[in-house]
C-alpha cells in the first residue's frame, strides 16, 4: 500500500475512484487539478501474451485525467465529461508496476487537457496518454 496525502484520502473517502480502478487495482497517491499520481501492478492487467494491455494504460491515463479534471471543474460548479483520449505505447512490461503521472495542459473553465507519462519501476517511460474534458454545468 502507497501512502497517501490528506486531500488525496478525503477524495477518495468522499467519491470513490469508481469500479474499473478498482478491479484495477490502481493506488491513486496524489490528486490535484494541476498534478496526479497512481500505480498500477501488471499483475491481473496483462493480455494474452504476458505484457500489461494497452487498454490498462488508457485506464489509469483515464482515471487520473478525469479525477483531476473533475477537482478543477467542483469549486466551477460544472463535471468533467472526457470527449477525447489518445495513448502512445512505447514499451512493455510484464511483471512490476505502471506508475503513472498526470500533469494538467489546460485547465480553463469549459475544458481540461491532462498529459499522463506511464513509467515502469525503472522510470522508463510505457506510454504517454492525453485526455480531454469538457465542463458540463451542475444542474
Amino acid at each position: 500500500m502507497t501512502e497517501k496525502d490528506d486531500l488525496t484520502q478525503q477524495f477518495l473517502d468522499g467519491r470513490g475512484a469508481g469500479e474499473l480502478a478498482d478491479t484495477m487495482r490502481i493506488e491513486f497517491t496524489k490528486l490535484s487539478a494541476d498534478h496526479s499520481s497512481a500505480r498500477m501492478p501488471a499483475e491481473g492487467n496483462r493480455q494474452p501474451v504476458g505484457i500489461v494491455h494497452g487498454g490498462a494504460y488508457c485506464v489509469v491515463g483515464e482515471s487520473l485525467g478525469s479525477i483531476s479534471a473533475n477537482i478543477h471543474a467542483e469549486p466551477l460548479g460544472k463535471y468533467a465529461v472526457g470527449v477525447d483520449i489518445n495513448a502512445t505505447h512505447t514499451r512493455s512490461i510484464s511483471e512490476g508496476h505502471v506508475n503513472a503521472e498526470c500533469r494538467a495542459v489546460h485547465l480553463g473553465r469549459s475544458m481540461t487537457v491532462h498529459e499522463i507519462v506511464c513509467t515502469d519501476d525503472e522510470g522508463r517511460r510505457l506510454s504517454t496518454i492525453r485526455i480531454t474534458n469538457f465542463l458540463k454545468d451542475r444542474k
